[in-house]
Order: C-alpha cells, then structure tokens, then sequence
C-alpha cells in the first residue's frame, strides 16, 4: 500500500514526522561550527599539540608589507634606520604637538588655581603677570592649533582616506580654554 502512494505524499508524512519531535534546524549554524572549532582548539591545547611550534613565545615578524609593492624597499630603509615614511611621521608630530599644547595649558590652568587657593590673595602685580602669560598662552594656544590645522590638511592629501584626521575646531577649543581659566580681575 505504501508503495502506491506518491512521492509528494510520503515526503509530507516524514515532514509531520519531524516536525512532532524536536524541530531539526536545516543549513549552515555558524555558532555551532564556530563553537565546534573552538572545542578543536581548546583540545590540541589540552594535549600540548602547540608546546613545541617554532618561534613560540617570540613576536611575530611583520616586516613585510604586501601593500607596499614598489615603495618596499624605501619603507624597509627607512625602518631599519629608525625612521618611518613621512606621512607617518607628521602623523606623530601633529599628535606631539597637540600634546604639548594641551600640557601647556594644563600649566597655566594649575598655576590660577593655585593662585587662587592661596590663603593670602594674590597681589595686582600677580594679577596682571598671570594675565599677561594667559594672554600670551592664548595667542600662542590659537596660533599652534591654526598651524597644525595646515598639517592636516598637507597630511590628508598624502593619506588615504581611512588615515585623514579630523580638523581641529579653534574656536571652540580657544573658548573652552577661557571659560575653564579667566584672567583675574584687577
């Protein structure tokens, strides 16, 4: 009797079948497969298959860059002799300058507080050295951040598009600076 029945009737059954047990998922489960990998590993490492790879416990040697096809020579010159290409390099000097500028302010910005908490209140001629160095911060702070907005801009047009650095936005960094250190009033 079962032979008689069609294809479309017998597969519908083993459907029903299924479907009343536990559902059986069809495809590719990447979790599992993944977990499964990770089992694998964690197993050879249990065993000690890893123990004795070569150049275990050593840093990995990334010396070649398979991106720098004509250029690898020079970039292989200039590291072994401790420099890097020059859009690297100004890279590292925007982010130094920054820096610096950063810390000078930091100084200043530690120098009226003090100033400030002192149990004798500082005096005029005080006063108006502090303010003269804040003036003068000032101009050189915005003077600095103008300067290295044009290493930025020489440094995105060296880069490709996933190094380009964001501008830095003066005047808001200048007023920040003021709000978060006025001069003393005289």
């Amino acid at each position: 009797m079962e032979n008689k029945r069609s294809f479309y009737q017998r597969n519908s059954e083993k459907k029903e079948i299924e479907s009343e047990s536990e559902p059986i998922k069809q495809g590719y489960d990447e979790r599992r497969f993944r977990d499964y990998v990770e089992d694998k590993i964690r197993d050879a490492q249990e065993r000690g298959l890893f123990d004795h790879l070569p150049g275990l416990g050593k840093p990995l040697r990334l010396d070649e860059n398979p991106y720098a096809r004509d250029k690898e020579l020079a970039y292989h010159l200039l590291k072994s002799n401790g420099f890097a290409p020059q859009e690297v390099e100004l890279a590292k000097e925007i982010r130094s300058e920054l820096q610096q500028a950063d810390a000078r302010l930091a100084r200043l910005r530690e120098r009226r507080q003090r100033l400030a908490r002192r149990r004798v209140p500082p005096f005029p001629s005080e006063k108006r050295a502090f303010n003269a160095a804040l003036a003068q911060a000032l101009r050189d702070y915005e003077a600095t951040l103008r300067e290295l907005n044009r290493k930025i801009l020489t440094l995105s047009l060296m880069v490709p598009p996933a190094m380009h650095m964001n501008m830095v936005d003066v005047e808001s960094k200048v007023r920040a600076f003021r709000e978060s250190c006025p001069p003393f009033p005289l």
